[in-house]
């Protein structure tokens, strides 16, 4: 039987709630888990409780979304926000430099913190992040106008238009998964959540722009991951593009951008086995 802390953080213009699953002491090092989309820190729970036998795996919601609330103004929200969010979490939270799973917008805010707070991370697993600065010219405008497509559907048409145009350009196969996975119906606070990603996380993931010179530095503590079944979709090729850019082998993980999700078993499986190299 593992334990499990939760509790709130006080930060700048946010109340964050955070998970801790594992008795600090005996689950080994500590794993932080950054989904990317309307993700909070409850939506890695198939994937942790696979992993907890060998970590001690802390999941947080980000500001804005389910328990964490923002304090005051919500504009000019940024990827360096959450980064600086996950920073006083871990300075709280945490005495030693932990492992990060980053995953779509959550790779990016991993990379941000290797890359702004080195001294608080051991490795970041980046899967998918969409660093569409990594992709030729032509390809990058393609993604932005992409990007941009998933926001006007949201604003025009609402949350359903949105998604569908995101499964289009991310490559989500909900039907390919394994076979014990019920993939829910959204609930009224995962729709909540989906507004205010596409509200305003997305548009900050869209502006964001990694630290190439940062992450060359750091490189050693960078592993780049991808999907199975996404090649063909711009968040794999950014992957691609940063591990050529880290001289990294780009690693590829079960399922797709959402392999995570679709393939738990399997995903932790691979992470697992990742993570026992460092």
């Amino acid at each position: 039987m593992f334990n499990e802390e939760t509790g709130y953080i006080e930060t700048s213009g946010a109340r964050l709630y955070y998970s801790l699953l594992g008795a600090r002491r005996s689950s080994g090092p500590v794993l932080l888990i950054l989904p990317g989309g309307d993700g909070d820190a409850d939506s890695p729970k198939d994937i942790a409780d696979r992993l907890i036998h060998s970590f001690a795996v802390l999941t947080y919601d980000r500001r804005g979304l389910s328990r964490s609330a923002i304090v005051g103004d919500v504009t000019g929200l940024t990827v360096g926000t959450h980064t600086d969010d996950v920073h006083q979490l871990l300075s709280v939270l945490v005495s030693a430099p932990v492992l990060v799973l980053g995953i779509s917008l959550g790779a990016l805010i991993a990379l941000d913190l290797v890359a702004r707070y080195p001294q608080q991370v051991h490795m970041v697993v980046a899967h998918e992040p969409p660093a569409t600065q990594l992709l030729s010219d032509a390809d990058q405008t393609q993604a932005v106008h992409a990007q941009e497509d998933v926001e006007s559907a949201f604003r025009h048409a609402g949350i359903p238009a949105a998604m569908q145009k995101f499964a289009s350009i991310a490559g989500l196969d909900f039907q390919d998964r394994e076979h014990e996975i019920e993939i829910p119906r959204p609930s009224p606070a995962r729709v909540a959540n989906l507004r205010f990603f596409l509200t305003h996380d997305a548009p900050a993931a869209r502006g964001f722009r990694v630290n190439l010179g940062a992450l060359h530095t750091q490189s050693g503590k960078i592993s780049v991951a991808a999907g199975q079944t996404s090649s063909a979709f711009f968040p794999y090729k950014c992957a691609a593009a940063l591990a050529q850019y880290l001289h990294r082998p780009l690693l590829i993980f079960p399922g797709g951008h959402n392999g995570f999700i679709t393939h738990p078993r399997a995903f932790a499986q691979k992470l697992h086995e990742v993570l026992a190299t460092v």
